[in-house]
């Protein structure tokens, strides 16, 4: 059966998150649905990483096997149309080997996370971001987040119901982007690593949010990481402004 990889993008706000679900919606089951209409029968796909519910992505990618040996830009046409109106399109597609796995042949991924420091309330990037009502110091998020990079455990900033076998990940990039705009200061922070546990980039996302408001101290993030203590975490940010970037493999499937 030909395989085929897809570059999905989606807005997560209507769904429960990526993983099929039986009773509600989810970004899966929103592109299964579409291939069946382009081959009957049930359909089931991989992807690199499952998004929680809220979570948007502008660079998740999955794999399908189909009968069909399809021309890839004819596929992902198709598929756009039978996705329709639902937020999540198709930006790339390529045919692949048949042991390639959007999962387990990926080598990195990167996160973006929106944040703005406003008074006023959201309108247009209202669930696209995370807005806090006070100004941050980003040279203090940089100093925090630089106390996160390397191999380390990652007890602190992991869900309670991670199921990871190990909380030891190594973060290889955390990077803080500042732009100041007419309505405020937003702020892109960047995450990259091989994988991450659950929850880990919106529980480092909202303890360093604490160090930029000088409700910590930067060192205090390097404190709570040696903890290896899940209540040394700062609060757990919304899923809003967190973005699923990219996907890098050996040789990148969609050049």
């Amino acid at each position: 059966m030909p395989r085929f990889a897809l570059k999905v993008e989606y807005d997560g706000r209507p769904f429960a998150g990526w993983q099929r679900q039986a009773d509600q919606p989810s970004v899966q089951g929103a592109v299964e649905a579409a291939l069946a209409r382009l081959e009957p029968g049930p359909h089931t796909i991989a992807a690199a990483g499952r998004t929680d519910a809220g979570v948007h992505a502008t660079g998740q990618v999955a794999h399908c096997d189909l009968e069909r040996d399809w021309d890839p830009f004819r596929l992902s046409e198709a598929l756009n149309w039978h996705l329709k109106p639902l937020p999540v399109a198709i930006v790339d597609c390529a045919r692949v080997a048949g042991d390639w796995h959007a999962r387990f042949s990926a080598i990195e991924r990167s996160y973006v996370f929106r944040l703005i420091a406003r008074r006023a309330p959201l309108t247009h990037q209202a669930g696209l971001a995370w807005r806090v009502s006070h100004r941050l110091d980003a040279g203090a998020m940089q100093a925090g987040l630089d106390q996160l990079v390397g191999r380390h455990d990652f007890t602190t900033f992991r869900s309670s119901i991670c199921q990871a076998q190990s909380p030891v990940k190594t973060l290889d990039e955390a990077r803080v982007e500042a732009v100041e705009t007419a309505s405020g200061q937003e702020f892109r922070l960047h995450f990259r690593a091989r994988s991450f546990l659950h929850n880990q980039v919106r529980s480092m996302v909202g303890t360093i949010e604490r160090v930029g408001a000088g409700a910590w101290a930067p060192q205090d993030v390097g404190r709570a990481l040696a903890a290896a203590d899940r209540s040394a975490c700062g609060p757990v940010c919304p899923p809003d402004g967190l973005y699923l970037a990219a996907v890098r493999y050996p040789e990148d499937p969609f050049s």
